[in-house]
């Protein structure tokens, strides 16, 4: 960031390894209409009215919102921590910004559109949404999304903070990944979970905060006959099953199918209704860029999917979930009963494919010969930078923009 006078910014992109410490407004502003246009022109179909998403102002979650509200006409409440223009750090988060001009949006087509900011685990946020469906929402929802990817989590009912791990279990592994600050290849060695590790990603990520979720709303008589719910996990290949299948990413997705099958039997006997999990295929988050070796294999992934003209990103994905799957007749399920849109990822001739790729990588070529590009371009457009007809010279009024809220 550039300072021009006190209130008056150029805004520059800022990475710290994988991690964005600037967005850019205008840019989010410009990516959440560019996911509206996608949605108008793929069509309306036949789904919810009433949404709650825990987890709404950025990637999956984002683009769930976005789907529903402009392909089904959907009003939506979302649930989401983010920070907004302070004095001391001035910028706000993506997710802020996203919250904003998607409502103004969505408002604009006369869509009710209520963000709620805070901590998604806690009861009083419980709460606040519960009082909100009731007074002003309608009295009751349709669907319930959860989309939270959080590294904590205050249990509240012991206040006991646990902090999640993204490791192995019972193996060292060593591979490669991308500094997307530095734009190099570096080796990583990942040391296996303690017990204690694999308890507290559980804590975090597993399905007890979905199913207190439930129990709130469902306690509150605020589900709808129909209601469904869904939680958006990932599988993946043998590439990344250190972390997912076989590591503690892998151990808290089980605790959420477990949840889940709960949940389901519950909802058929109360509501006439559904719990599923949802495997979602790889994309580029916030989240998914800080995995060990996930974005070397995602930059392989998306040539070998391009090439096939299958590469999705979360807005194309969660359009074809929603319209085709969950409110569609074409399902496909494992047969853990999970829904797969993920199959086209997993196709034996991508992963064969991908796999061949990935071992001819090197230090040296593998910007060239995978969608590196690609993979980056998403990720700074996540922050609202590297999107084309912007212009990023720009002075950027911040007294004028902090004063608008989520």
């Amino acid at each position: 960031m550039t300072e021009d006078c006190l209130d008056r910014v150029v805004i520059k992109p800022r990475l710290k390894g994988n991690i964005s410490r600037t967005s850019h407004p205008y840019g989010c502003k410009k990516r959440v209409e560019e996911q509206i246009d996608y949605v108008k022109e793929a069509g309306k179909f036949k789904g919810p009215k009433k949404i709650l998403i825990l987890g709404a102002s950025s990637s999956y979650g984002l683009a769930s919102r976005i789907t529903l509200a402009f392909g089904c006409d959907a009003d939506t409440i979302g649930v989401s921590y983010e920070r907004g223009i302070t004095n001391e750090k001035r910028l706000a988060t993506a997710g802020w910004w996203n919250n904003i001009f998607f409502k103004q949006k969505a408002e604009q087509e006369g869509l009710v559109a209520k963000n709620f900011i805070g901590d998604a685990f806690s009861n009083e946020m419980k709460d606040q949404v519960i009082d909100y469906i009731k007074t002003e929402f309608g009295g009751q929802i349709d669907l319930l999304i959860y989309s939270l990817a959080a590294p904590k989590r205050k249990d509240p009912k012991t206040d006991i903070v646990y902090t999640s791990a993204l490791k192995p279990i019972d193996e060292v592994v060593i591979g490669h990944s991308i500094n997307l600050e530095n734009g190099k290849l570096f080796k990583q060695i990942i040391e296996p979970a303690t017990d204690e590790e694999i308890k507290s990603t559980i804590k975090v990520m597993g399905g007890e905060d979905w199913e207190l979720w439930i129990d709130a709303l469902e306690e509150a008589n605020v589900l709808s006959e129909g209601f469904k719910t869904t939680l958006y996990s990932y599988v993946g290949p043998d590439i990344t099953k250190a972390f997912y299948g076989n590591g503690t990413l892998g151990r808290a997705k089980r605790d959420a199918e477990q949840t889940s099958d709960r949940l389901n039997e519950r909802l058929k006997n109360r509501v006439f209704g559904e719990s599923i999990i949802c495997c979602s295929k790889a994309v580029t988050t916030k989240a998914s860029a800080v995995i060990p070796i996930f974005p070397l294999y995602a930059s392989a992934l998306y040539r070998v999917m391009a090439e096939k003209d299958l590469h999705e990103t979360p807005i194309m994905h969660k359009y074809r979930f929603f319209k085709d799957m969950l409110y569609g007749n074409k399902r496909e399920y494992d047969e853990q009963g999970r829904l797969r849109p993920d199959s086209w990822e997993l196709r034996e001739d991508v992963q064969e494919e991908t796999k061949a790729l990935l071992k001819q990588i090197t230090p040296l070529n593998f910007k060239e010969i995978t969608a590196f590009n690609r993979f980056k371009d998403e990720f700074m457009q996540l922050s609202g930078f590297n999107i084309q007809g912007l212009d990023y010279e720009q002075l950027v009024n911040l007294e004028e923009l902090k004063d608008l809220l989520p």
